[in-house]
């Protein structure tokens, strides 16, 4: 199987709809900071966002690695449980940074004000994920996930500001 970060680097279109409103780029991977898990385990930036904010693949292994997502500000949550998953969320629930409940009132509010900037938007989302060979699952079910993910799962993924020795903040709460 075709490597994803490279269908995106190939497709794009998908990688058009993932830098926006997906606010995901493959050429920065690089964080703002000296970082590390507090579990010792491998971390690897591969992309990032406009704002400065990096994704990490955690661990050894390829693209089904999970992923931690930290902002500039000091936040980070385990967000997708390999490269799929987080190309799902990106192109189904790309405000997703912004869903602080995790409802679906909040998810369809979102949505909309995406839509009126994006009247298209569904139409490209859906020619990304058949580029890139992906199902998408509808908003509340994925963002239902992200929220599994990083509480449930999240607990194990603490980074660490390497020269201070001080923990990022849970970006998901319970």
């Amino acid at each position: 199987m075709e490597s994803l970060i490279a269908a995106v680097r190939e497709q794009a279109e998908a990688a058009s709809f993932l830098a926006w409103p997906g606010d995901f780029d493959l050429d920065r991977g690089d964080h703002v900071e000296e970082v590390h898990l507090a579990s010792g385990a491998a971390l690897e930036g591969f992309a990032g966002d406009g704002a400065g904010g990096t994704y990490f693949f955690c661990g050894e292994g390829g693209e089904d690695r999970p992923i931690l997502y930290a902002d500039s500000e000091g936040n980070a949550a385990l967000v997708a449980i390999g490269l799929p998953e987080l190309l799902r969320l990106l192109l189904v629930a790309p405000w997703w940074r912004d869903c602080r409940a995790f409802t679906d009132e909040e998810s369809h509010e979102l949505a909309a004000e995406y839509l009126e900037d994006m009247p298209d938007l569904v139409a490209q989302r859906d020619r990304a994920a058949a580029a890139l060979g992906l199902d998408l699952s509808d908003q509340a079910d994925v963002l239902a996930r992200l929220r599994e993910v990083a509480v449930r799962m999240g607990e194990n993924f603490v980074l660490v500001i390497t020269p201070e020795g001080h923990s990022y903040e849970p970006l998901i709460r319970n």
